[in-house]
């Protein structure tokens, strides 16, 4: 099990309110813009990146982490799994507070190198579900 109610509720409501989406795009038909506006309808700051480097939801975007010139609480990541590890490695350097893998990304060793590296992570679990729960 990788996402447990408590670290999903820390996450989503004392973590912190600036979340970078890996793999936000202007593409509508994505997953990614659908989960970045509902985060964004629920207090939170969403920060684009993309290679493209598009603004998405008014927010200006970044080729990659490093690039942001900002403190990023939250890494949501909507790579592939072959893709992931090397976001949540990214996420632990520029100082994330957490990764969060959307459904369907799932990599082991990734979560127990950000779990060892002090990061909440969740995998596998998608935020625009977990967050009306809170209620």
């Amino acid at each position: 099990m990788y996402a447990d109610d408590e670290t999903i509720r820390r996450i989503l409501t004392s973590t912190g309110d600036t979340w970078a989406v890996v793999g936000l795009s202007g593409n509508r038909s994505r997953a990614a813009y659908g989960v970045a506006d509902v985060l964004q309808r629920y207090g939170k700051r969403v920060v684009p990146v993309h290679p493209k480097a598009e603004t998405v939801h008014g927010e200006r975007g970044y080729a990659s982490l490093a690039e942001i010139p900002f403190p990023v609480d939250v890494v949501d990541v909507f790579v592939n799994s072959e893709l992931a590890g090397q976001v949540a490695d990214e996420a632990a350097a520029i100082g994330a507070k957490a990764v969060w893998f959307q459904l369907g990304v799932v990599d082991e060793k990734a979560y127990e190198r950000a779990r060892a590296a002090g990061l909440d992570m969740v995998m596998d679990r998608c935020p625009a579900i977990e967050i009306p729960r809170l209620g």
